[in-house]
């Protein structure tokens, strides 16, 4: 680990070159140090003591972490995988009801936000290993041998895929509106178009060729208006503890950023929203005592029959599927409270479960 003054300077240092320095400079108005700030201004609204700090991997790059420890040992951590586009202050609505009661850590997906931004293969399967990798040397870094893995949207995908590859380290794997799970077929696709939002239809007919987000950057000064023009529904999200545009600043330089992450998905995907390596087929791997919750937002354009499917598939293994009204994609901002209710439920069910077998074991022991 080390220490986050340190490691600022380093992401600044990380990010410079004649060219990169000159878009940052004449064109794009961003750079770490300014994603760094975005970050501290969302994050201030977080009331738990937060430690931040960087954890190296493999090839000198670097994970930016963020951790609660409200000294319960007995309670098993829980681990936080946010979503295509974001980073780990994503979570600003969630960390103090669910830290309340358990460490928490949430960390910035390898390619994405704080987190160093590497040139990965052009093979979907060997992306999803690049990232899985990642992921486990994050947590030998960390230290944690079991957790509760929670995952949105690609970050669901991402935690899926590890689960099945470290079954011995998730106590519960927790997918809250799990992005790549379906197959795709015509009927589907034909479906899925009905449901997809104007925002995404509009930016994805013109730049979906190219990298998700390449509007952001192309944009240049302009970009930070165009987050704000296409997702005016994340103010009504983050409406409780934002008033202004910090939201938006933050995400705008979570992805204003040179690409990496986001050329990775670019390679996993089929536009709109489908995975080349789908996970529902590969959800059997998963070990059988691995328990599995789904929360799925009521109005979310993603497919939530997956939950159910597997569900079906695992016949014997604990699959509950879970649905918040008035929530859409972003169930853990849209409907933040009833979220959190369930994510402490299931971790408390998962803490007694694994309290229960321990007892067992002392007791034939």
């Amino acid at each position: 680990m080390e220490d986050s003054a340190k490691s600022d300077e380093l992401a600044v240092a990380e990010s410079r070159s004649f060219l990169g320095s000159w878009l940052n400079v004449k064109w794009r108005p961003t750079s770490m140090a300014q994603l760094a700030a975005a970050e501290g201004r969302v994050l201030q609204h977080v009331k738990s003591a937060l430690e931040s700090f960087y954890v190296r991997i493999t090839g000198n790059r670097r994970i930016w972490t963020l951790k609660v420890d409200p000294k319960k040992p007995e309670a098993l951590p829980i681990v936080m995988v946010h979503g295509f586009g974001a980073g780990s202050a994503i979570w600003l609505l969630n960390v103090d009801a669910i830290a309340k009661h358990r460490s928490l850590y949430a960390f910035d997906v390898l390619g994405f936000a704080r987190s160093s931004r590497p040139k990965f293969s052009t093979e979907a399967d060997v992306i999803e290993e690049e990232f899985v990798n990642s992921i486990e040397e994050w947590r030998e870094g960390v230290g944690l041998e079991k957790f509760i893995l929670l995952g949105h949207s690609f970050g669901g995908f991402l935690a899926a895929s590890y689960s099945i590859k470290h079954p011995d380290r998730v106590q519960h794997l927790i997918l809250a509106d799990p992005w790549g799970f379906p197959e795709r077929t015509e009927k589907a696709a034909e479906e899925q178009r009905a449901r997809i939002p104007f925002w995404i239809k509009a930016i994805g007919t013109v730049v979906w060729q190219f990298n998700p987000l390449a509007a952001v950057r192309v944009a240049g000064p302009w970009g930070p208006g165009l987050v704000q023009r296409f997702r005016p529904d994340l103010q009504a999200k983050f409406s409780e503890v934002f008033d202004d545009d910090t939201i938006f600043n933050y995400l705008y330089h979570c992805n204003a950023q040179s690409p990496s992450g986001e050329t990775a998905f670019s390679y996993m995907q089929i536009p709109f929203g489908w995975a080349k390596n789908p996970m529902l087929p590969r959800m059997m791997q998963l070990r059988r005592d691995v328990p599995v919750t789904f929360i799925y937002g009521a109005r979310s354009w993603m497919d939530k029959e997956s939950g159910k499917q597997v569900k079906a598939q695992r016949q014997g293994s604990y699959v509950d599927v879970q649905s918040v009204p008035e929530a859409g994609h972003h169930v853990y901002a849209d409907q933040y409270q009833d979220f959190n209710r369930l994510v402490v439920q299931v971790c408390a069910k998962t803490d007694k479960a694994q309290l229960s077998v321990k007892n067992n074991v002392e007791t034939t022991i």
